[in-house]
Order: structure tokens, then sequence, then C-alpha cells
């Protein structure tokens, strides 16, 4: 990145206003520099301590946005004045404004895009230089913003699908410890005092609740490691693969994680020769959006093979993409209609995808209802079964 630091200003213009607002630059000379560059002579420059927080859907608002500015006849070095002023984030602000000086510069859209590799990906990139070729920059930023923002949907929809059972899983976990550690020691005291022996299911259920209450710290802790190990380790390439070839073994994740990444493969391929990029660099672009290790060691594999020669369809790894890929893009490479075949596998496990998680929440939903119902009851009929037999101990009492 071009910028390391985001700067607060304060200054006066030559016509002795005083304005204020945020600039990216390496240093706080840089920024004065920059400023002065202007004709606008800082009185007051603070660092902003603010960590740099590149959200994707703001990228994808903005792309959507300057199509619409540029659908309606404004230029581009019009347009990102307008967008800058409503910008809620300051550092998307002060961003917009180093692209719009870049442009002033002499600079193009995608060079200047290219100086921000953290905010902007290399398909962003590629399409913009594209459409700067091509003249259609507007109907390159459309598809882009309505890329990102199906990807982001079928992301989410997964996520959430694969999410739900944990969550209600944890909570019934966290129910059946609470009523484990707190409240079957009341009732276990309160048995002791009775002369009768306690039924099989509730002394089980009072032996598991001591071996809880004795070795809890041990079970939080092993309960604990794994998932700390997980998050500290889930950028390392090594672990990224593993996970991903576990996961994609997996009887029910492994049709929706695999369904997922080869609609944003096939979107992307898809995009980028409909915009007239060359397949190798459309693939090369598709590698850098995926944020997986296994996933971009299969594209890599796929342009070596295509690089000595094998054609498109023959460098597909069975392993992952399905006979249906395999079959399509062959038709389509041998056809010419390669994009519209890609276009049709995108769509075909975008809405696959979309479907089984729909599907997998309806089937789960009930599912763990019945087992949370199962374990809470279980406790709960093993805490009041004695009450029962309090009659027969207190007469014999």
């Amino acid at each position: 990145m071009g910028a390391s630091q985001l700067w607060r200003w304060r200054a006066l213009t030559q016509e002795g206003v005083i304005e204020h607002g945020t600039i990216w630059a390496a240093s706080r000379q840089a920024a004065c520099d920059r400023l002065m560059k202007k004709a606008i002579f800082p009185l007051s420059l603070s660092r902003c301590w603010l960590q740099k927080r590149w959200r994707p859907e703001h990228a994808c608002d903005l792309f959507y946005q300057l199509a619409v500015l540029l659908g309606a006849g404004l230029t581009l070095a019009q347009s990102l004045p307008l967008l800058t002023e409503q910008h809620p984030a300051p550092q998307w602000r002060a961003l917009l404004v180093s692209l719009a000086e870049d442009l002033n510069d002499g600079s193009t859209f995608s060079a200047a895009l290219q100086k921000w590799p953290d905010v902007f990906s290399p398909l962003a990139i590629a399409m913009m230089k594209t459409g700067e070729l091509t003249g259609k920059l507007e109907v390159c930023c459309r598809q882009l913003a309505e890329q990102q923002k199906r990807q982001r949907q079928l992301t989410a929809k997964v996520k959430k699908a694969l999410r739900y059972p944990l969550l209600v899983l944890t909570l019934a976990m966290g129910v059946v410890m609470a009523m484990v550690t707190l409240v079957l020691p009341e009732f276990a005291a309160i048995y002791k005092t009775f002369n009768t022996p306690l039924p099989l299911l509730t002394q089980g259920v009072i032996r598991f609740a001591a071996f809880i209450q004795e070795w809890a710290l041990l079970l939080t802790a092993a309960l604990l490691l794994p998932v700390i190990a997980m998050h500290s380790l889930r950028g390392h390439p090594g672990w990224q693969r593993l996970i991903q070839k576990i996961v994609l073994r997996l009887p029910v994740v492994r049709t929706l994680v695999r369904g997922q990444k080869l609609s944003h493969i096939f979107t992307v391929l898809s995009l980028t020769q409909q915009a007239g990029i060359a397949f190798l660099e459309g693939l090369e672009s598709t590698q850098a959006t995926l944020e997986n290790r296994f996933w971009q060691d299969r594209l890599a594999e796929m342009r070596e093979r295509i690089t000595q020669g094998a054609t498109i369809w023959s460098s597909l790894d069975d392993s992952v993409f399905t006979p249906l890929c395999i079959q399509l893009v062959r038709t389509g490479e041998a056809s010419g209609s390669l994009d519209l075949m890609l276009a049709n596998l995108a769509r075909h496990h975008h809405e696959q995808t979309f479907q089984q998680a729909d599907s997998l929440a309806a089937i789960l939903e009930p599912l763990l209802l019945i087992v949370t119902g199962l374990i809470i009851g279980t406790l709960v009929i093993a805490m009041y079964l004695p009450i029962f037999h309090l009659g027969d101990a207190i007469s014999m009492g």
C-alpha cells in the first residue's frame, strides 16, 4: 500500500477558510507535503489510531455507485469527489481523495487501485483495466459489484447453515452444565437425608455431576485449547490445507463448502471471460480472490497444466471439480462458448448451494430441538424421579 498511516488534518486554504479532513500518508512530513501541494496550509496534524478495517461491502458499494454515476453521464474524476462527500468511514474518504489525486496526476484508475492491494482484489484491478481498454468501465463496475454481492450472500448463507447447529448445541450444553453443576447438587443433598435407594438413572446423573465438578478446570481447558489453537492457526497455509481436506470428506459439510467454492470460482472466471480477459489471466485473478490455500493450490496446478499445453477441461482436478464441471467446460471449450458454460456452472452451483443450505437448516432445526429436548428431559426426569418414592421413604421413617 502506498500510504500506511491515516492522518487527521486541520488546515487553512488560500482564501482563509479553515477546513479539516483525513489523508493517507506514510509519515507526518509526507502528509504535510501532500496538503501543501494542494495549496492547503496545515494548522494541526494528528495521527488516527483507528485500525484499517476495510470491509468488503464498502468496496462493493463503491463499484456499484461508480456504475450508477458513470451511467448517468458523469466522468470518473467527477464521480470520486461525490462519493467522498457521502462516505461515512474516514479511512474510505481519505482513500477516495487519494484515488482522485492520482487521476488528476494522469494515472489510470486501475493503476490507482493497484496501490491499495489490501482493499482492492486483483480481480477488481483486472476488471477496471479491461473497462478502460474497452471503454466499458460502467459495465465492468456493475458486473464486479453484482458478483461480489452474490458471493457475499452465498458465503453468509453457507456459514449460517454450518454455524446454526454449533450454536444450538453450545446453548444446550450450557444449559446442561448449569443444571448439572447448580441444580443437581441441591437435589442430591436433599435425597441423602432419606434412607432409600435412588433410581439408577438418578445415580448415574449424580455421578456425572460429581465428575464434572471434580474435573471442571481440566474439561474447560480441553474444550478451549482446540478452539484457541484453531483461531491462532487459521491463517497458516498448512493448517488451511489440512482443514479443507477434512471438511471435503465430511458428508453434509462437503457439499455446502465445495458448492460455495465452485460457485465463486466459476462466477469469477465467467466474469473475466465476458470482460475479454485472457483465461490464464482470469484464472490468476480468481486464484487471488480465494482465501484458502487449498483452493489456491488447485487453481495453481490448473494454470501450470494449461501452460504446459493441456486443455482447460483436462486440467480440472476431478477430486474437487464435479463431473458436471468437467463435461460442461469440455463442451464450452470445444464449441467456443466457454464463457456461457462458465456462467451456467456458476449459476448452477449458486442455486444448488442455496437450496442445500435451506434444506439443511430445515432438517437440523427440528432434529436439534429433539436432541436438546431429550438431553434436558433426561436430566429433569433424573432429578424428579426420586420424588415419587419419597412417600414410601417418609412412611418407613
